[in-house]
């Protein structure tokens, strides 16, 4: 095996690692806005008395 095989492969799954964290972060910011709960409606709780 090359020397350099492991900064290779420490490269690809470092790209990998980014490209998630990236595609991840669009995500959490639609479900922190406002319109992911716009339809929600709480539900009455029940009064025990």
């Amino acid at each position: 095996m090359n020397s350099n095989t492991i900064y290779i492969i420490l490269g690809v799954v470092f790209a990998i690692y980014l490209a998630v964290r990236i595609t991840s972060r669009g995500k959490s910011n639609d479900r922190k806005s406002r319109k992911f709960m716009d339809n929600y409606e709480r539900k009455e709780k029940k009064e025990n008395q």
